[in-house]
Formats: C-alpha cells, sequence, structure tokens
C-alpha cells in the first residue's frame, strides 16, 4: 500500500524548553485501517507517515522505525487493533509502551490522526507517559484461554434461560421443583422428554435421590401441553447447551496444559499437576482459595490477569489503585467533593468484587467485615471495600509466599468492640470523664 504524504501544515510544532528523556520516541495512533506513526523531527524527511493495518504495511513500519534510530515506541491500547502492532514492534526487539487513552487526551478541539500519533510522540519523548500493565508471554496466553473459557460459561447461561423459556411455555414448572435444570435431575427430565415420553409419573421417577421434591411434586410439574414449535426451541436450546459444554471443557484441558508450562514453585517439573487447583499452587506458590470467598476458578482469574510476579506495583495501595478498588480524591478549595472509586473495567477487580459479594453469610472475619461495612455504608460499598481487603491480602500473600489464617468471625467482633470501648474512653478523657465497666461498678452504687 502506497503511503498517503502528510502535509507539513497539519503537523505539530513541538516545543523546544522541556527535557528530552527519550530522544529516540515515536508515536502511533492506532486505527481500525491504518495507523499514523510520528518520529522525532530529524529523523527523516518525512516524520509522519500512514501505513495500513496489513501484515506486510505492519512490516515496513517496524523497517522504518528501525532506519530513523528509533528505540521506544508508544501506543494507546484501542479495542483489539493494538495487538498486532505491539507483537509485530516487539517481535523486532522495540520498547513498546501502552498507554490508557484517557491519559493522553490532547487539547479540545486539536484532534486528527496527524495530531495525535504528535501528541503521543511528544509526551513520550519528555517521559511523562507510563505504560499499561501487560503480564509476561505466558500469562498473557493463559488470559487468552480463561477469558475465551468466560466467554462460552456467559454464552451458555443464556441457553439455560432459553431452556427455561421453552418449559415454561408449555407450562413444565421443572425449574420451580428443581434446584438447577442442567443438574442429573433436570437433565434426565428434559432428555426423556426430547425422546418422546410424556407420562409425569415416569418422568418424576427419574429424580436423582438427593432432589428435595417428592416424586408427586416433580409429576404435578410436569402436566402441560407438549406443542411441536416449543419442543423444537427446547431441543435446540439443550443440543447448543450441550456443545459449549464440550467447548468449555475444550478450555480446561487447555488451561491446565498452560499451568503446567510454569515453573514450579515447590515440586519438581516431572511431576505434572492432577487438576487445576494444583497446578494454582504450584505456579504462585501459595493457596490462594485458602482465603474464604476465593475458590479455585476465582484464584485462575485472578492470576490470569496479574501473573505471580507483583514486583510491577510497589505496595498493596498502589495494587489496589490499579484494581480501581480504591477511594478517589477529589478536592476543590479545601472540601472533599467526592472519594467514589473511579470506574475501571479491570477483570482480576471484578473477580474480587464476585469474591466479596459471596461473603454475607460467612462466619469468617472477612464475613464479619463486609456485614459491619454494610451496614455503615450500604451493600455496594461494603463490596467495594471488602474487595480492597482480599486485594491487599493477595498482594501480600503472593510478595512474600505466606499463608492466610483466617481469625474467625468472633475474633473480628472482639477487636471492634475493643477499638469502640477504646475511642470512648479516649473522647470521656477529653471531656473530663471516665469510663468505667459495668463489671467494676459496686452492687450498691
Amino acid at each position: 500500500m502506497k503511503q498517503k504524504k502528510i502535509s507539513k501544515a497539519s503537523r505539530m510544532k513541538l516545543p523546544k524548553h522541556l527535557r528530552n528523556i527519550n530522544q529516540h520516541a515515536a508515536g502511533i495512533d492506532i486505527g481500525s485501517r491504518s495507523h499514523f506513526v510520528a518520529v522525532p523531527e530529524g529523523a527523516d524527511e518525512q516524520p509522519v507517515r500512514e501505513f495500513s493495518t496489513f501484515t506486510g504495511d505492519l512490516e515496513r513500519l517496524a523497517e522504518w522505525l528501525g532506519s530513523c534510530g528509533v528505540t521506544t515506541v508508544a501506543m494507546e491500547s484501542t479495542g483489539v487493533y493494538w495487538i498486532p502492532v505491539f507483537e509485530m514492534l516487539e517481535s523486532h526487539g522495540f520498547e513498546v509502551r501502552l498507554v490508557n487513552a484517557r491519559h493522553v487526551k490532547n487539547v479540545p478541539g486539536r484532534k486528527s490522526d496527524v495530531l495525535d500519533c504528535q501528541w503521543l510522540q511528544q509526551l513520550h519523548t519528555y517521559g511523562l507517559l507510563r505504560g499499561a500493565f501487560r503480564p509476561v508471554e505466558q500469562v498473557c496466553t493463559l488470559r487468552a484461554y480463561v477469558r475465551q473459557r468466560g466467554t462460552l460459561v456467559r454464552t451458555s447461561s443464556s441457553y439455560i434461560q432459553r431452556m427455561q423459556k421453552a418449559l415454561a411455555q408449555m407450562n413444565l414448572q421443572l425449574h420451580n421443583v428443581v434446584a438447577d435444570i442442567t443438574g442429573l435431575t433436570g437433565m434426565r427430565i428434559i432428555k426423556a422428554i426430547l425422546a418422546g415420553e410424556r407420562n409425569p409419573d415416569v418422568l418424576a421417577a427419574m429424580r436423582d435421590k438427593r432432589c428435595k421434591n417428592s416424586e408427586s411434586t416433580i409429576a404435578r410439574s410436569l402436566k402441560g401441553h407438549y406443542r411441536p414449535e416449543h419442543l423444537f426451541s427446547l431441543r435446540q436450546a439443550v443440543e447448543i447447551y450441550e456443545f459449549h459444554q464440550e467447548k468449555i471443557a475444550d478450555c480446561d484441558r487447555q488451561i491446565l496444559k498452560q499451568l503446567q508450562c510454569f515453573d514450579s514453585q515447590d515440586v519438581p517439573n516431572d511431576a505434572p499437576p492432577a487438576n487445576v487447583g494444583e497446578a494454582l499452587q504450584r505456579m504462585s506458590g501459595v493457596d490462594l482459595t485458602g482465603i474464604d470467598g476465593i475458590d479455585t476458578n476465582t484464584a485462575l482469574k485472578i492470576l490470569a490477569e496479574i501473573g505471580t510476579d507483583m514486583s510491577r506495583w510497589k505496595t498493596a495501595k498502589h495494587f489496589a489503585s490499579w484494581l480501581g478498588l480504591s477511594p478517589g480524591t477529589k478536592v476543590s478549595g479545601g472540601k472533599v467533593l467526592s472519594s467514589a472509586t473511579k470506574p475501571v473495567a479491570n477483570k482480576a477487580a471484578a473477580a474480587f468484587r464476585m469474591a466479596a459479594f459471596t461473603l454475607f453469610n460467612s462466619r469468617s472475619a472477612l464475613g464479619a467485615y463486609l456485614r459491619r461495612q454494610r451496614a455503615r455504608l450500604g451493600a455496594p460499598k461494603a463490596i467495594t471495600a471488602t474487595a480492597h481487603k482480599l486485594a491487599r491480602l493477595v498482594y501480600t500473600m503472593l510478595t512474600h509466599g505466606t499463608s492466610y489464617v483466617d481469625a474467625g468471625q468472633e475474633y473480628y467482633e472482639e477487636r471492634y468492640r475493643s477499638r469502640v470501648v477504646q475511642n470512648l474512653k479516649r473522647k470521656a478523657h477529653e471531656m473530663g470523664f471516665e469510663l468505667v465497666s459495668m463489671q467494676e461498678v459496686p452492687a450498691s452504687a
């Protein structure tokens, strides 16, 4: 593809008074059909060029950057269009810095592809850009498998709803008497219906012994109108659901295979892990499932997003801030206008929030903390605060290789009571009073 010539009138004049940190920096404005690339003034007679998104043009882009003496490149994380450019430039030995689009906004009214790439190049030259987090290649591969599995799970859940809809249209109230229609009892009955069985008593006899409702109750729920169009919809929903389950199983096998590629922390590599939970423990060196609310699936999602190397974040506070779980700071005129957390599309943060949500009925110290925060702040803020605590615990465990031991609900309640009593004693002392326990007061008084 022939490169377009960029006119001098459309370029930006770069200021000379700032210090050049990265003298051999380039900026790329990512697009779906073409990319605009800016190199330092004087590196080429045409410092801004446009390249197509075809692989051959990306190779010419890398060659041109090398001929201009560029060593580091900055680009926005625009959709998925940045991935081929990122991988191509990394394979050619460039330092590629991926930046958040919200952090590099230009002056309003000065918006074009040419100005955007020059603006990125200018900011990168002066060292004003912070690269977004991107884990190592092994973790990126694991993350792709885990995200694909999550997509399949979400899609399959929609077909469970279609199965329920088809049954409801025939007035078969199976979902009211069975906890999960995709369980043993539910699938046996549904497949028997699709095979032609219509007798409610025969269908109810297929119940699993662990089912809470009796056969007579299930039989009453299976008297309906078996219309062919609804049976057709039910059949298709079941077939597509089972197909998704097969693909999810394929993802599970691929995830376990990828986990085996990581260096084991405690056992030799010639001893393959028996399951995903064991593989995750070997990969990280700690058992994250020891934290109440974090199961194997949640631990997999977290480690697939952040990896095991926590040196990217200096402290647990930095880690929580990156997740978007720390309170924001919006102050003007000495007044705090808002302390709400900023919305961040972070899948690891979503996993921490989901783990926190499961703790409402837990008798652990984390469960007691969640309920205490809910009474003070409401459920949404309480979930965020608990997710923040979970993130700090995970950071500590991965950084220091320590295990988490839950002290229990009673321990937390006692600590909370002690803090409240100490605060009351301090306030009473400041006002000239003395707080005395009822047990210390004589009975005659």
